[in-house]
């Protein structure tokens, strides 16, 4: 199979995860592309494929050069965001894409602007694969696991020389999971790359540090014929809470270095209400701030209203691997100089996001992000060139080659 042939099987799969589940993965569902994965890693000559009981897959392709160089990690994630569903994804190619307004959904009047999304200007002759408007797409990150796969057939089958190269493909990433039980040691790699962003000309080393923040809210519900001085809206306490927090941290509101707090989640009735926010900055220092705005305020609240009116949590996600990259270049220069050899113009931006390298930087596996040529991620608009992903192929292969000089 080619790297869009592979792409539209593996959207077929519904692997959405639940960031509300306690198991591991979040939703069992994602094994079964996890088993569907071994079984063609497998048949394509990678012999001691397995998934293990966390529901992580591993792969090795050994060494066939007599060249001392090191291990090359590759690793992309089976799930899908939670935002959206990804189940019954019905893909479209639109070939040699005009520049045009996309109609994805006549009957429901769902349609891709081109005033809308910017990125798409830069698309105009692309073949691109698009969503009929009713679920996510599954770029995010299929894509990914498609370009690694294809690129690991080329290796065995053209007989290529290369060292070890190292494949992992995680569950759960959407759900700030991924890594939690990830074998850095047992994976063999020296270094690796997730191919989990957009632009296939970027090589990111800059993310988000990251939080999630839970807020259970009591409140005291009676009949509201007799509820002044009693109640305690448990709905409206929560909206207050809400309106304490800086607005120009309402995530549509920033962009660049700018973090934000993005309530992901609000739901309950007078007697009881539950808030879910991700927490997101570059800066350490301005990313603490952010965290102690939402203990100041629960402190706030639980003075004007009962104690214990208010139980947040705060858990931290993700840590910024800049700090960690910036130590040693070697690994983004050797993308850089492969991008070039293929004509592109390499640059590196600050995800405004994560990845699963984030966390793996920071146990031990220096992991910057490349992309996938997937756009609009999380939602029906979510998009990918088919020339993009058939470069990134390219650039994986020519990253392996180039590791042996």
């Amino acid at each position: 199979m080619n790297v869009q042939e592979r792409f539209l099987h593996y959207v077929s799969f519904d692997t959405q995860s639940d960031e509300h589940s306690q198991t591991t993965p979040s939703s069992l569902k994602q094994l079964k592309l996890a088993e569907a994965l071994v079984d063609e890693m497998k048949a394509i000559g990678i012999q001691d494929a397995y998934v293990d009981e966390f529901g992580i897959v591993y792969g090795t392709i050994p060494a066939n050069t007599k060249k001392d160089v090191k291990a090359i990690g590759f690793i992309a994630h089976m799930d899908t965001s939670p935002d959206m569903s990804g189940k019954n994804v019905n893909p479209r190619i639109i070939p040699a894409y005009d520049g045009s307004d996309i109609v994805l959904n006549e009957e429901l009047g769902i349609s891709m602007g081109v005033q809308d999304f910017d990125c798409l200007k830069h698309k105009i002759g692309d073949d691109l694969i698009v969503t009929d408007g009713t679920t996510l797409l599954g770029a995010d990150d299929k894509a990914g696991i498609a370009e690694i796969m294809t690129m690991a057939e080329a290796l065995l089958r053209e007989d290529r020389e290369h060292g070890k190269i190292c494949i992992a493909f995680t569950p759960d990433e959407e759900v700030g999971r991924g890594t939690d039980h990830f074998r850095v040691p047992a994976f063999g790699a020296d270094f690796a790359y997730t191919v989990d962003g957009g632009e296939v000309d970027c090589v990111d080393y800059e993310n988000f540090n990251a939080a999630s923040a839970q807020i259970q809210i009591q409140g005291l519900s009676i009949h509201p014929g007799s509820a002044k001085d009693k109640m305690i809206n448990a709905l409206l306490v929560a909206m207050e809470f809400h309106s304490m927090l800086p607005v120009e941290k309402n995530p549509a509101y920033t962009q660049g270095y700018e973090g934000f707090n993005h309530l992901t989640e609000l739901h309950g009735e007078c007697e009881h209400a539950y808030m879910s926010y991700i927490i997101r900055n570059h800066n350490e220092d301005l990313f603490e701030k952010q965290k102690e705005d939402f203990r100041r305020i629960a402190a706030y609240l639980n003075q004007k209203y009962p104690e214990h009116t208010i139980q947040l949590t705060i858990q931290d996600s993700y840590a910024n691997m800049r700090t960690i990259i910036e130590k040693d270049m070697s690994i983004i220069e050797l993308v850089k100089s492969s991008m070039k050899q293929l004509g592109l113009q390499p640059k590196s931006t600050a995800i405004r996001g994560g990845t699963d390298g984030a966390r793996l930087t920071y146990d031990g596996l220096p992991c910057p992000n490349l992309g996938t040529g997937g756009y609009n991620y999380h939602g029906k608009f979510e998009f990918a060139s088919i020339q993009e992903m058939q470069t990134s192929v390219k650039l994986l292969l020519k990253i392996v080659e180039n590791s042996l000089k």
